[in-house]
């Protein structure tokens, strides 16, 4: 293959390190074959090792005791940091923030008016006004106490240079020693970050980061790319699970910012949060914090979170900051450290508790792996203020006072902040690149068989390289190495224990170990196939009836209705294109049209009449056809398994459906003990469809749609609980009480059927309806037993005050789809 042909070849070069000066190569840049003697390294790829290269090691450590050139931390683009009192100053700033103090006031208020109302003041005291002023002082005073010890907790201390150098050198030598060819950049996109941080140094501007979440090492990159480049460090937003003794003080000095996992109705501590957010983004320190929450446990972007968001948002409507820079980050990685304790959570087993010993346990473990490399983008910053006021300019009476607690600024300020969170989504979809262990994981698991030889590997992933470059986008930069070298690469990053291969045969073959890991990285590349497989899948319900060419032709609307189910049930797993529905998929067919995958029949104003499968396509036994379905078909499984799960939710006879709410948790675990049972059934046929990620955003889908209820207590020792709405209440047999197959649930059940993938039993729909029934109603009973026990407290009735909540947020979120447009399931 000649080398301008080679498909790992990727059109934006890395930026490299030659000893202690940085390369940035430009966009024609071929790499040179390397001379003996030179070394020519990515970016944080190799630190001497004490044993091998001792002079070199100590060397370099006492670069860094020393501070030389770069290693100093000098020269920094961005806002003093790393000076003694950094931190007491920072405090100060936020406690004395008039919003913070203003709400200290009014809570001091509120606790008076109570303290009256109980008799604790009395008006006709004499000394009443004394009295008054006295115990407000004493509350204000305590409230004072209180903000300052929350707001140490909560702030980063960037205080000590001495510390954040040796933090950056044990950090490398640590991930290097993980990731052992390094962490890469693209030249042009760190040069442009450059000049954009540059530019808001100036202007004192802080520059918000926002990276995708796939694991811990998300973070410690980004500081030690800023760090390696010369950019004042962010500070980081991390969860308080991590703030476990010695690691937590670690981190707090290196960036962290400490936040509770959940605030719940403590405003003081929301106020705090707000006023150190106003008081960082008006001094132009940056700022980062993940756009997803938590970290993916399923490989790709999940749903934007805005609890954090809100408050940079709400810096900007209230005037208190003027601007800031958003620079969407995607960070990619050959293997990410913690998959199999992904597995592990998502198949129910209770994530475990961080703690120091088994950090230090799973830290010496890393150090022994070689799991290639860290791939770090960055999307072209962009001004929120900029961003901001184009959105307002396309709304319709928007109010004076977005920052007002009214129905109509909540609802411009939810939309603003949904559409900024799937923007950002969009972004680090748009510069992510794809490592060869997502080719690799991708081809294994779309692909019919056992498992696949070495040439059609080969050949399926070079298949695959052009199409992600087709849909726009980047595969990792792998200079003129032959894709068989890169091929191999990967699967030795990956390892037996998620591929194996069979020799002795005719030609190496490979075959999936661990489908349900494997799948993390399949889902790496599905966001830029979303559309082709939504489509493929949808023409799967005449494609899977059999029969000749044009029996398994699908009419144009009858596709476009599919497509349309099939997109509003996946609203929350995945980002589309926003050009709209009919607009994209218009685009779609063409392209699928141009790929020879399908053929597309038009009348005579050329509108499209019918949708059935290329002739090209049918030679080449389907392959392309069914790679996109094979990429959504674990998607369908598990959202036909929670809407099954359902089902359980039907109130046994001579139970009363508004009586008994069932606990959210334990309904999803149901779920899960179901999907587990339909798979060693052969009912299911991906065994990842019973994970738990993915049940819960589809029951949140469901109570968005009103298919079913969710109410939360306002006691923390109740969980939240649900119940089936009534208008999809199944019906039960009069004489034998059994759950008949039928009615709106069942019907909804059907439509998603109709895109699963042939399995076992599946066309004989009695006797699968009959056992799935049947199960799901097994387990229903048993959920219904524990919730009407006595001791348990999920099980009663709703109070007054929760029935209330209930049917306003139902008005709410039918009054908010109505007015986005959204599309019904």
């Amino acid at each position: 293959m000649a080398q301008d042909d080679d498909p790992t070849r990727d059109s934006a070069p890395d930026l490299q390190i030659l000893g202690d000066q940085i390369t940035l190569q430009p966009r024609s840049y071929v790499e040179p074959q390397q001379q003996d003697g030179e070394k020519e390294e990515a970016l944080m790829q190799h630190m001497a090792r004490f044993r091998s290269e001792p002079l070199q090691f100590l060397r370099e450590v006492s670069l860094y005791v020393s501070g030389q050139g770069w290693r100093a931390y000098d020269r920094v683009v961005g806002q003093p940091i790393f000076y003694s009192g950094f931190s007491e100053q920072m405090k100060n700033a936020v406690v004395s923030a008039p919003l913070l103090q203003s709400r200290i006031a009014q809570l001091a208020e509120m606790r008076l008016q109570v303290e009256e109302k109980e008799g604790w003041l009395r008006q006709d005291d004499p000394n009443y006004a004394i009295k008054k002023a006295q115990r407000r002082s004493a509350i204000e005073h305590g409230l004072q106490e209180v903000t300052e010890k929350m707001t140490n907790d909560m702030i980063c201390k960037f205080e000590s240079k001495t510390f954040i150098r040796g933090a950056y050198y044990l950090c490398t030598q640590l991930l290097t020693r993980a990731y052992h060819q390094g962490i890469h950049v693209n030249s042009e996109e760190v040069l442009r970050l450059r000049k954009v941080a540059e530019i808001a140094a100036s202007k004192k501007q802080s520059i918000i980061f926002l990276p995708s979440h796939r694991s811990h090492v998300d973070y410690v990159s980004m500081q030690l790319i800023c760090y390696r480049l010369g950019l004042a460090l962010p500070v980081v937003v991390a969860g308080d699970n991590l703030n476990f003794p010695v690691v937590g003080s670690f981190l707090q000095h290196a960036g962290a910012m400490w936040i509770r996992r959940a605030f719940g109705n403590d405003v003081l501590y929301q106020t705090a949060v707000q006023a150190y957010i106003d008081t960082l983004l008006q001094g132009g320190y940056n700022f980062e914090c993940f756009i997803e929450g938590g970290r993916s446990r399923t490989g790709k972007l999940l749903s934007p979170k805005f609890g954090i968001l809100s408050f940079v948002l709400d810096s900007i409507l209230s005037g208190r900051v003027e601007d800031a820079v958003i620079c969407p980050v995607s960070t990619q990685y050959d293997k990410v450290i913690e998959t199999e304790g992904y597995v592990t959570e998502l198949l129910g087993v209770p994530k475990k508790k961080e703690n120091l010993a088994d950090f230090l346990t799973d830290g010496s473990s890393v150090l022994s792996l070689r799991l290639g490399r860290v791939d770090v983008r960055f999307h072209e910053p962009w001004s929120l203020r900029g961003y901001i006021d184009d959105q307002l300019s396309k709304i319709s009476n928007v109010p004076a006072n977005l920052t007002a607690k009214t129905p109509e600024s909540a609802a411009v300020r939810q939309k603003l902040l949904r559409t900024m969170g799937y923007k950002v989504l969009s972004d680090i979809n748009d510069v992510s690149v794809v490592m060869p262990t997502a080719l690799i994981g991708t081809v294994l698991l779309t692909l019919r068989g056992r498992g696949v030889g070495k040439a059609e590997l080969l050949r399926r992933v070079e298949w695959l390289i052009d199409r992600v470059r087709a849909k726009g986008g980047r595969v990792a930069h792998f200079g003129n190495a032959p894709l068989a070298d890169v091929i191999e690469r990967g699967l030795e990053v990956l390892g037996k224990d998620l591929v194996g291969v069979l020799n002795g045969l005719v030609e190496p073959t490979y075959y999936a170990v661990d489908r349900f890991q494997l799948s993390f990285y399949r889902n790496m590349t599905i966001h830029l196939f979303i559309s082709e497989a939504l489509v493929s899948a949808s023409m799967y319900t005449r494609v899977k009836q059999g029969g000749g060419p044009a029996h398994q032709e699908i009419p144009y609307q009858e596709l476009r209705d599919q497509v349309l189910f099939l997109s509003s049930l996946f609203r929350g797993e995945f980002i589309f294109p926003s050009e709209g529905l009919v607009a994209n998929l218009e685009r779609t067919l063409v392209g699928l049209e141009n790929d020879r995958v399908i053929n597309l029949h038009r009348g005579e104003d050329n509108k499209i009449l019918s949708v059935g499968i290329a002739d090209e396509e049918r030679v080449a036994g389907r392959e392309n056809y069914d790679f996109y379905c094979f990429l959504i078909w674990p998607f369908i499984e598990a959202s036909w398994l929670a809407a099954v799960s359902l089902i359980s939710l039907t109130p046994p006879p001579g139970t009363n459906e508004d009586d008994v709410w069932i606990g959210v948790a334990k309904a999803q675990n149901s779920a899960q003990l179901l999907g587990k049972t339909l798979y060693h059934q052969g009912d299911l046929s991906y065994f990842e469809a019973v994970n738990k990620e993915t049940i819960k955003n589809t029951y949140q889908r469901f109570e968005e749609e009103g298919i079913m209820y969710a109410v939360k207590s306002k006691d923390t020792k109740i969980p939240p609980r649900l119940r089936l709405a009534s208008d999809w209440m199944p019906r039960r047999d009069a004489e034998s009480g059994e759950i008949l197959a039928e009615g709106r649930l069942w019907d909804f059940v059907g439509r998603i059927a109709s895109s699963r993938r042939e399995g076992k039993n599946r066309r004989d729909g009695a006797t699968v309806s009959t056992r799935v029934i049947r199960l799901a109603d097994m387990l229903g009973r048993k959920l219904f037993a524990e919730a009407a026990d006595p001791a348990a407290k999920t099980g009663t009735r709703l109070s007054a005050q929760e029935a209330l909540q209930v049917q306003k947020e139902v008005k709410a979120e039918r009054r908010r789809r109505k007015l986005e447009g959204r599309a019904h399931l």
